[in-house]
């Protein structure tokens, strides 16, 4: 029996391509205005990249993309021959927020979600650093995990034991719905969770476990629920 559903959020509940580009066009906007020296230097694709090799080179912050991003942040004042400015470090982080947050939802997430409310306990469970409050979906669900908050991230079986624990549930009790087919459906499934593929994007499974239950719209998993 089913008693908790856990939700992806990232390209489960919305695209999150179109946030982070204009996230990041809006973080190289404020330092144009703020610090035209970064700006001038590091355009926004060069800030990717050197994120992305920060990222790289930090494994024991591979869980926390926050943190990640504010030390390139702060490494974009270095690299320019700048010291690190505190408050302007912070204005270039809340310009990432505040678009990153700004989400289009997928058109079935609205209807679906609070129908499902009404018969499970639903939660988060996420590699990355959107906050449903800013979002303004946070009464949707009763728990939001994430890697940030754990010390892991998916796929490590930990981050889905800890959510069990924490949701009072047995695994088995608990599905975890996502769009990766390894990040969210193997690694569910390899920690005894029950598990749905929101495949979206028609992608294939890449694998020679059988196919999990799927659909490309949360209106298929009420039907595999049987509502």
């Amino acid at each position: 029996m089913i008693r908790a559903i856990s939700f992806d959020l990232d390209d489960t509940l919305w695209p999150v391509a179109p946030a982070i580009a204009q996230a990041e066009l809006d973080v190289h906007a404020f330092f144009s205005r703020h610090a035209p020296a970064i700006a001038e230097r590091f355009p926004p694709e060069v800030q990717r990249e050197r994120r992305v090799a920060l990222w790289q080179s930090r494994p024991d912050l591979k869980h926390n993309l926050t943190a990640i991003r504010r030390l390139a942040v702060e490494e974009l004042f270095t690299g320019a021959g700048l010291n690190p400015d505190a408050a302007l470090v912070d204005g270039a982080m809340e310009a990432y927020f505040t678009a990153r947050n700004a989400v289009q939802l997928y058109d079935d997430v609205p209807t679906v979600l609070p129908a499902l409310g009404q018969r499970y306990t639903l939660a988060t469970l996420t590699n990355g650093n959107a906050n449903l409050q800013r979002i303004g979906i946070a009464h949707w669900f009763a728990h939001d995990f994430s890697s940030s908050r754990f010390g892991v991230a998916k796929p490590d079986p930990a981050i889905f034991a800890a959510a069990c624990e924490q949701l009072e549930l047995p695994p088995a009790q608990v599905l975890h719905v996502g769009d990766d087919a390894a990040l969210d459906v193997r690694a569910a499934r390899a920690a005894g969770l029950q598990v749905f593929w929101l495949n979206r994007d028609d992608k294939d499974w890449g694998s020679d476990e059988p196919a999990p239950p799927m659909a490309s719209t949360l209106h298929g998993l009420l039907q595999w629920l049987g509502h």
